[in-house]
């Protein structure tokens, strides 16, 4: 049975619930308005013929008329007053004490009281909330007993006449039918109502959304196209019901759609796809096809009662080629900086090999004139000898650090694992760097942990990523510094440490620590020389054997640089590292899009 909870009526005696805003719970004021009407309307009429009852000895009638008449008007009242949810079980009760009335004036089982009675619930199901729904079911069962009780026990019958008795149970059950009608009626043409306002709300959504909504028959056939789709589809939309959508989606996509539109026709499962359709342009020169990529979700139309083994699909089409062209351009550009980055590496690769000979041949040349091999020199010409040796080691260094990143960028910079003590690399690396520490009086402090472990990595590496972080430590020194190298165990790892009391780094330049050639003093000018590889390459190696660089620093109070390797190794295979170790991992780049490629192609 229909009823107004549906609408979400206000609660009782709320005024603001019949505002325009809720226009069934306004239809409902009124029908319980109208039925206080009733009531007291049928009570007036049958008020004369009561009372003429009344006057030959038969107050049965007036008894009812007054009954109805009370009803009726303390319901109104309440009505007027805004107390709606009483004036609405005022009525109820009406119907239920006439019934009542009705079945004691006439034990027998079958009479017309408990009819009456009964329109009360009805009355309740139809207008009122749900608490009083419960009461008058409830309130319905003595008024049962009631009427069985003296039927079984064979109560005598009121002493009314038999005509008056038949004409106040056809006043009380025409009374409570035509209240119960006119509610029903009143309830009929508030779902017409509601119904009316959410097909109008619905339509205009679909003709007014941005996105194109189509409506597909089970078959595939376009049922409905929103006024949208004309813009999308480039012609009027009475050209595309009827027709089926494929027919205008580039060949290479309609299996996707297909596949989709049968998942949702045949299984009722929603699907979301990015196709190309064809788009009508009818002030085009060439009937070459133009076409867009669009976004289609499809969803199956599921109802109650399915009407066979398919469903309608609801689809909404997006115009997405603008986000397209983006995907392509990023992609395009990614594959150009890509392209860059390796004829980069290729370059630093070959121009290294290119100049390493030269170079070994400069410093060997320069290295025997200054020993007087080729015969004694002048003071000057030994000096200068002896400046060409240092420069061409120099340069030497720089060339090996350049084929060191090309080589751990391109994933070819092979690493031999084997045990190792990690006490030893400190002191052998100190001694190494100690004649440029004494240019510059600075201090090295080696800090070395008894009973370390033995560890598994490639000790020519663990030196070079010392070397460098030594090397590091010094240049950024103040003169007369202290440099403190530090190897000890943490947890599952060794920790190599450099720690010194130089210049310091910003938390920008912090940031950047790793980046190839990058500097905290850049430019020409610049205090400190230096190719910046030191530091990417020192990371390059420690992602070789798996394990993480860190750093600390703080202008002004030096900087302390962090390794931690594994005591176990890398967790690779040494022929495994030019599979998975370049330099700088980038995401992988996307398929390249070359749909933009294939707009033009004919069907």
């Amino acid at each position: 049975m229909r009823s107004f909870k549906l609408f979400g009526a206000s609660k009782a005696g709320d005024p603001a619930g019949a505002g325009v805003g809720n226009r069934p719970e306004m239809l409902r004021r009124k029908t319980i308005a109208n039925n206080a009407r009733i009531l007291v309307a049928a009570a007036g009429l049958s008020m004369f013929p009561a009372i003429y009852a009344l006057l030959v000895g038969a107050p049965l009638p007036f008894l009812l008329a007054s009954l109805i008449l009370a009803g009726g008007l303390v319901s109104l009242a309440m009505h007027q007053r805004g107390l709606v949810e009483f004036a609405v079980a005022t009525q109820v009760a009406t119907l239920m004490a006439v019934g009542m009335v009705l079945t004691l004036a006439d034990p027998r089982l079958g009479d017309a009281g408990l009819a009456v009675a009964v329109q009360g619930p009805v009355l309740a199901a139809l207008v009122a909330r749900t608490v009083l729904r419960r009461l008058s079911w409830l309130a319905l069962v003595p008024v049962s007993l009631l009427g069985l009780v003296a039927s079984l026990l064979g109560l005598p019958a009121t002493p009314v006449a038999e005509p008056f008795l038949l004409a106040s149970s056809a006043l009380g059950f025409i009374m409570a039918f035509a209240v119960v009608a006119h509610s029903a009626h009143r309830i009929n043409a508030a779902y017409e109502v509601h119904d009316k306002a959410q097909i109008s709300a619905y339509r205009h959504l679909i003709e007014h959304v941005q996105d194109a909504v189509l409506r597909f028959s089970p078959e595939g056939a376009i049922l409905l196209a929103s006024r949208s789709s004309e813009a999308l589809f480039g012609c009027p939309r009475y050209q595309i019901a009827g027709a089926k959508l494929s027919d205008r989606l580039h060949v290479m996509d309609r299996p996707a759609f297909l596949t989709a539109f049968a998942d949702a026709a045949e299984d009722g499962r929603s699907r979301t796809i990015e196709v190309r359709l064809r788009q009508d342009d009818p002030r085009a020169g060439s009937n070459v096809p133009s076409f867009v990529w669009v976004e289609m979700q499809l969803s199956p139309i599921v109802e109650d009662e399915a009407r066979g083994p398919r469903h309608e699909v609801i689809a909404l089409v997006r115009d997405i080629s603008a986000r397209k062209d983006a995907e392509a351009a990023m992609a395009e550009a990614r594959r150009v900086a890509e392209d860059a980055s390796n004829a980069k590496s290729r370059f630093l690769a070959t121009i290294g090999h290119e100049l390493r000979t030269p170079l070994n041949a400069v410093v060997g040349f320069s290295e025997m004139m200054t020993s007087g091999i080729g015969g004694e020199l002048s003071p000057t010409h030994k000096e200068y000898a002896g400046l060409i040796q240092q420069s061409g080691k120099h340069l030497l260094e720089v060339v090996g650090m350049l084929l060191d990143m090309s080589r751990i960028e391109a994933g070819k910079f092979e690493i031999q694992a084997e045990s190792m003590d990690p006490a030893q690399i400190v002191p052998a690396c100190l001694s190494m760097v100690d004649s440029l520490a004494q240019e510059r009086d600075i201090r090295l402090v080696p800090e070395i942990e008894p009973d370390l472990p033995v560890m598994t990595a490639d000790e020519r590496v663990c030196r070079q990523i010392m070397i460098n972080l030594l090397s590091n430590a010094i240049k950024f020194s103040h003169d007369g510094g202290v440099v403190t190298a530090s190897v000890k165990r943490q947890g599952q790892s060794i920790n190599f440490s450099v720690r010194d009391r130089g210049i310091g780094m910003a938390p920008a330049a912090m940031a950047r620590i790793g980046e190839p050639f990058f500097q905290v003093q850049d430019g020409l000018s610049r205090k400190y020389e230096g190719t910046g590889l030191g530091l990417s390459i020192v990371k390059g190696l420690v992602e070789l054997h798996g394990g993480t660089l860190r750093a600390m620093s703080e202008i002004g109070a030096g900087t302390t640089i962090t390794v931690l390797l594994p005591i176990n190794g890398p967790a690779t295979k040494p022929g495994e590292t030019a599979d998975i170790l370049p330099l700088y991992r980038e995401p992988a780049p996307a398929a390249p899009v070359s749909w933009p490629n294939e707009k033009r192609k004919a069907q």
